[in-house]
């Protein structure tokens, strides 16, 4: 499809610029915060993205004027039910930022994605905000659940995306097809890895572990530590065969006990999420875990980012299956998301 530019923010450990990269998009500039995550994105990709450490608000949108895409996965903790779900109201909501900085880089498409508790009835005055700001841009929107199982990744992984494109491309957007084949099962993805130390119970181990992952969550440096989730999820790794209530340093070793369920390694969680084993993380283990753990999976973001290059590309086909969000009736009354 040629090459497309695309400015990410709250980048992460490079989870989704990974992905879009691979669907053909070329990162004219790629902002993240925490200085662990940067030094991730400078060890894997630092000759071909431009990284910035700075905090978003310091962006100007200006210097990228005429860029294909504008993408990022704001933060997610004023919307999560793992959290207050303060909304707006929550200092960590970047949707205002974003805001801004689509209306000065004025890209032809947007992708946005956030937990799926953004979708709650609660948040419905904030996303048609958000929605109205968009098409007063000149914009026509999607927004909807992804799951990352039907794009290969074993976990269901349930994100809000937010699709956003001028026309005339708008109408040649389609939604990505799911996969026709089911995800890897944890067992058969981990079987090698949790081999790597000399386990001989890792066979049986990964016959056992025939289902796909609960949901990885990564925290924050505010809560939590490096384990696999709440504990609803650590039950759901139980029945997989794994302990959740840490991460591992090393694969479990020969004389690992019969019957003791092994936790997994950061490099384990990070095949979960569709990373490629070469990409490395920065930071000490809980770092590196966290970074992990908040990724946007490389394959979803690889079959958006198609889609989206598809449609900027080749307009002019009206669009299949789920159709564009309506004008949000509170068009006009959008002050609070002016940043």
């Amino acid at each position: 499809m040629g090459e497309l530019t695309s400015v990410e923010i709250c980048a992460g450990a490079g989870g989704q610029a990974l992905g879009l990269e691979q669907a053909g998009f070329a990162h004219e500039a790629v902002v993240e915060l925490d200085a662990d995550a940067c030094e991730t994105l400078r060890r894997n990709r630092g000759a071909d993205w431009k990284v910035s450490q700075d905090d978003v608000a310091n962006v100007d949108g200006r210097a990228y004027t005429g860029i294909d895409l504008f993408a990022g996965g704001v933060p997610c903790p004023p919307f999560s039910i793992a959290g207050k779900q303060l909304g707006a109201g929550d200092e960590r909501d970047l949707f205002p930022q974003a805001l801004r900085l689509i209306e000065e880089a004025q890209p032809r498409a947007v992708l946005l994605e956030n937990v799926r508790g953004l979708a709650a009835s609660q948040f419905d005055g904030y996303r048609s905000q958000v929605l109205s700001r968009l098409h007063d841009l000149g914009f026509q929107t999607w927004w909807d659940l992804v799951y990352a199982s039907e794009h290969g990744v074993p976990q269901l992984r349930p994100r809000f995306v937010l699709v956003a494109i001028r026309s005339p491309w708008a109408a040649a957007f389609r939604w990505p097809t799911p996969s026709e084949q089911a995800p890897p099962t944890v067992g058969g993805l981990l079987a090698d890895l949790m081999a790597a130390g000399g386990w001989p119970g890792a066979a049986s181990w990964a016959a056992r572990a025939s289902g796909i992952a609960p949901t990885i969550v990564g925290g924050s440096k505010k809560h939590g530590g490096p384990d696999l989730g709440p504990t609803r999820a650590r039950a759901a790794w139980q029945l997989l065969g794994v302990n959740g209530l840490g991460i591992a340093d090393e694969p479990p070793g020969p004389d690992w006990p019969a019957g003791l369920p092994p936790k997994l390694t950061v490099r384990m969680v990070a095949r979960l999420q569709g990373f490629p084993d070469w990409w490395e993380f920065a930071g000490r283990k809980t770092a590196a875990y966290r970074q992990v753990g908040n990724a946007f999976p490389p394959p979803v973001a690889q079959a958006l980012g198609a889609s989206i290059g598809a449609a900027l590309t080749h307009a002019g086909s009206r669009p299949a299956g789920r159709g564009p969000a309506a004008p949000p009736a509170e068009a006009g009354h959008h002050a609070s998301l002016a940043g």
